[in-house]
């Protein structure tokens, strides 16, 4: 909510300044609703990353999956595709880089979550990042996430 109360008052400001015929400080803004638009974006990607990756770290500790883990996996990928894709000016918005970072800064929060539900919460973060193949789930993540063509 409080990102869209934002929004309005920028583009409202804006209007004001287009009005006025101040175009530098109309640009200024319109580099600011980028940059917070990108932000967003990047906050959103890292939501779902969090619940993509614990649910593969689950699946790489307990050497199984479930019915549910799946669909979990499958929405959430779905769901960084769609927030990471321009759909007006096509393309995206995170590079492959970028995206794979991401990935890396949403980890210690998935390692986090999953350690209430690997093995029914045996595991300290700690020790279950120890065990944890970090690479092979990063890795597993991206390929997941890219667009198939």
């Amino acid at each position: 909510m409080y990102f869209e109360v934002l929004v309005m008052e920028e583009l409202l400001e804006l209007k004001d300044l287009l009005l006025k015929g101040d175009v530098p400080a109309a640009l200024e803004i319109v580099e600011e609703l980028e940059e917070m638009s990108r932000d967003d974006k990047i906050s959103a990607i890292g939501s779902y990353a969090v619940i993509l990756l614990l649910h593969l770290i689950k699946q790489q500790v307990e050497n199984r999956s479930t019915a549910s883990w799946e669909v979990s996996i499958r929405n959430s990928v779905r769901a960084i595709q769609k927030k990471n894709k321009r759909r007006k000016a096509g393309g995206y918005y995170l590079t492959l880089e970028e995206l794979y970072v991401a990935l890396e800064e949403a980890y210690p929060d998935a390692i986090d979550y999953a350690s209430l539900e690997v093995a029914e919460g045996l595991y300290e973060p700690e020790a279950l990042a120890e065990i944890v193949d970090r690479e092979v789930i990063l890795d597993r993540a991206m390929k997941l996430i890219l667009p198939q063509e």
